[in-house]
């Protein structure tokens, strides 16, 4: 089999990206990345807003241009990313420039260090020179994925509002 490969959003992942948005949903986790949580039921509608987000167009106060890629494996989504074009104060804190979930069914498998290592690719492409990745320190997958990227550890902090402490990474993207 092929190895997964980093799409943009289309029409022809639509019922396997539904199924993904479904799957997480029945196991009450939170959509992460954040854009897995906008509506799909008007898919082409769907795919405008994301390609309006990667160029600026309509986010909201406060956002910042962001692209969307899907991981496909065997023809199925497996996994979301989000690339954050830059930074901002908030993003620095928490988010970072990139987020990615895998489809629960999928894990384990290797696909979210695969996710990363394709979207830092992109981010390379935008001339980021590194990656501000944050994670929940809890979530043990998450971080070895960063590190398996070549995270580097800067810190952590406990934020109030979730009850949680998060760390964030810097990785290297490859850009000059």
């Amino acid at each position: 089999m092929a190895p997964a490969r980093l799409v943009r959003p289309a029409m022809e992942f639509r019922d396997s990206y539904r199924a993904l948005v479904a799957e997480i949903a029945s196991r009450g986790e939170p959509f992460v990345p954040f854009p897995l949580g906008f509506p799909n039921e008007n898919f082409d509608a769907l795919l405008a807003q994301l390609a309006a987000c990667a160029q600026g167009i309509g986010i909201p106060e406060g956002f910042v241009a962001h692209s969307t890629f899907w991981l496909v494996a065997g023809g199925e989504v497996v996994g979301v990313s989000n690339l954050r074009h830059r930074l901002t104060d908030s993003l620095r804190i928490e988010g970072g420039h990139i987020g990615y979930g895998v489809r629960p069914s999928a894990r384990g498998r290797g696909h979210g260090t695969r996710i990363l290592a394709l979207t830092l690719v992109e981010a390379a492409k935008l001339a980021i020179p590194r990656a501000l990745l944050t994670c929940a320190k809890a979530n043990l997958a998450s971080r070895a994925v960063i590190r398996a990227n070549g995270g580097v550890f800067q810190d952590e902090a406990f934020l109030e509002p979730r009850g949680e402490v998060v760390q964030r990474w810097w990785v290297p993207t490859g850009a000059s």
